[in-house]
């Protein structure tokens, strides 16, 4: 019988063929070459820290919901396609490319394919006209998990284009994380995201990378001519600001600009993809929420409410007889600028007396542990739902009859990667500034509302203790300079000096922005807190109408391709609240992304090439693990 089910299974798996590429026409520049596609990318569900609390108690246990790996190709339509498209001849030479080798190996090895010699088809689509976006239900990117899935791409795609590179690589791939913080731990390459899980753990990076890889595998072999609207409604009721008295630092004057929103943004901006036979593709939306309506004591694998929201539009569209993730409809409900965002809309109360805890400490009689938010059920799996279906029934509203704009344009792309340790910033008056080496305050350690620390810290923390000073202090002791540098920020941990055992947090990082027709994706490696969200679009959107490009879609794809915490306010960050202590780089740390995006957004407008600073170092062979497999 289990004979009888493998061969069932490969049988099932290889049946399908790759969809060809009818002869092309001319159907003007709002016709797109869209491939969508879906992946388990689950891993270990037991034995294994969950990504994002920091709790080394809350080891996983078993699984909620699967977690999954959602890819969107959009290529600009090539002057004409032919018939023997290029993924049947890929189809043919990789005949094993649904067995995932993590985990089927303990079947059979691989085949080894002799590679033949790929020769670019004029008509295939340019890896230099394409964006490739991928949502993973995932605490956040990562750059060694990039360099990963660019690697198993290599044994997957053809090449394409006169430079041998494939559809989707570096400078093209956005891999953005959900946050969902119920996901296992174990695949960022820097010592500090490690502790609590033990170390790296390589079946969390496997499952990782062959999940993201199918994904990109199973839409590039889906490749169909078609169309993108692109909509944005308001969604109330559905997040609230956790760090509000942060928020009120911001000017009262750009406060004012978006008071009918208030201190968290509430646009859901959805991309809807149909085929030219009107068939649904798939839907890409991003709505700023955390993914923590499941707190700290859970211990089960999932995609938290972003997740139920996919899993439901799925559903919907694929009818209720498709298995979750097998249809061909692809629904990501992606992040964007959720840093000081929660989906715990309740707010945060004294768990001991069930009044309102500090407004500006969170603190219940000066105790960080007792202040902790609630969403709108009765227990956060019921809050994940709620919060999941109000993004998934507004997303299918807007999807269906909302009033929508269509696509029309190039795609194109920057890439750079930006050394944020020691970064010159010149300012609007002309006064330059500059970043500085990572550190992280005391406030960091105190958590949030919706996932509080331990210890005596407490939120918005100026002064440091002498106590934890020593105790940092085994890690690195910061320079003058350093303490100059992050003040007002007392610094705990001075990550970007302690290299043992290895780096402890990034200093190159990667930043892109994708066009596609008026839209434009801002690929941040961290997390915005709602005005620096803000900022960063109005700046953007300033430049792009000093170009002659009027009307503008922009949008922020968070946690994408790395991860450096958190980027407030310069004002937000003189609070030093847990997002302010968690601003790597110091004050001026927006003010530096602002001018990297403005950057390379002129780069993508002139036609020209991006400079790049030296990408990050692959730390692959230094890696520890304290974690048995699983």
């Amino acid at each position: 019988q289990n004979l009888v089910f493998i061969c069932c299974f490969f049988a099932s798996s290889l049946a399908a063929e790759p969809e060809t590429l009818s002869t092309n026409k001319d159907y003007g520049l709002e016709s797109y070459l869209i491939g969508t596609g879906i992946y388990d990318m689950t891993g270990p569900a037991a034995q294994i820290n969950l990504m994002g609390y920091a709790q080394p108690a809350q080891t996983a246990s078993g699984i909620h919901m699967r977690l999954r790996s959602r890819t969107f190709i959009i290529s600009q339509t090539p002057e004409r396609i032919e018939e023997n498209a290029i993924n049947l001849q890929q189809a043919s030479e990789h005949v094993e490319e649904e067995r995932s080798l993590f985990r089927w190996n303990w079947l059979q090895k691989p085949k080894k394919v002799a590679r033949q010699e790929k020769r670019p088809l004029a008509a295939s689509p340019d890896p230099e006209r394409t964006v490739c976006f991928v949502s993973i239900d995932a605490g956040m990117g990562s750059d060694l998990l990039n360099t990963r899935v660019l690697k198993r791409l290599e044994e997957l795609l053809p090449e394409q284009g006169h430079d041998g590179k494939r559809l989707c690589h570096l400078e093209n791939l956005s891999i953005s994380g959900t946050h969902t913080h119920s996901g296992p731990a174990g695949f960022l390459q820097y010592t500090l995201y490690q502790i609590t899980s033990l170390g790296f753990f390589e079946e969390t990076m496997s499952a990782f990378v062959e999940g993201i890889a199918q994904s990109i595998l199973r839409a590039y072999n889906k490749l169909e001519r078609g169309t993108i609207d692109a909509a944005s409604e308001i969604l109330m009721e559905s997040n609230i600001n956790r760090s509000p008295s942060s928020y009120r630092l911001n000017p009262q004057s750009e406060r004012d600009k978006y008071a009918d929103q208030g201190d968290t943004d509430k646009t859901m901006l959805l991309l809807k993809f149909m085929s030219d036979k009107k068939k649904p593709l798939g839907a890409l939306n991003w709505f700023a929420v955390h993914g923590t309506s499941l707190n700290s004591t859970n211990l089960l694998i999932s995609g938290d409410n972003k997740g139920y929201a996919s899993y439901l539009m799925e559903k919907h569209f694929n009818g209720n007889d498709t298995l979750p993730g097998k249809g061909d409809f692809v629904a990501a409900f992606a992040s964007t600028n959720l840093g000081d965002v929660s989906p715990n809309t309740a707010g945060p109360r004294c768990i001991d007396t069930g009044l309102p805890c500090d407004f500006n400490t969170s603190t219940c009689d000066g105790k960080t542990e007792k202040c902790i938010a609630f969403g709108p059920g009765q227990d956060m799996f019921e809050s994940a739902e709620i919060i999941g279906r109000n993004q998934y029934e507004h997303g299918t509203k807007m999807f269906n009859d909302a009033k929508s704009e269509r696509l029309r344009g190039a795609v194109t792309f920057r890439h750079s990667f930006v050394d944020m340790s020691n970064r010159n910033v010149t300012l609007a008056h002309g006064d330059v500034v500059t970043t500085c080496p990572a550190a992280l305050g005391y406030s960091f350690a105190a958590g949030t509302t919706d996932g509080p620390g331990d210890f005596d810290f407490t939120q918005g923390t100026n002064s440091s203790n002498p106590f934890w000073n020593m105790i940092g202090g085994f890690l690195s002791v910061p320079t003058k300079e350093q303490i100059a540098c992050q003040h007002p920020k007392p610094i705990l941990l001075n990550t970007g000096s302690a290299k043992l055992p290895y780096q402890w947090d990034p200093s190159a990082v990667p930043v892109s922005i994708f066009r596609v027709g008026q839209l434009f994706i801002l690929n941040v490696p961290g997390e915005f807190t709602t005005m620096a969200g803000r900022r960063l679009r109005e700046a953007v959107r300033n430049l792009l109408v000093a170009n002659g490009i009027n009307e503008p879609i922009i949008t922020i794809a968070g946690l994408a391709n790395s991860y450096t915490h958190y980027i407030t306010t310069i004002e937000e960050y003189a609070g030093q609240r847990y997002e302010a202590a968690s601003t790597l780089y110091g004050p001026h740390t927006l003010s530096a992304y602002i001018q990297e995006f403005e950057r390379i957004t002129k780069h993508l407008l002139d036609g020209t090439q991006a400079a790049s600073d030296k990408p990050p170092d692959n730390l692959s062979k230094k890696q520890l693990s304290l974690v048995p497999p699983i």
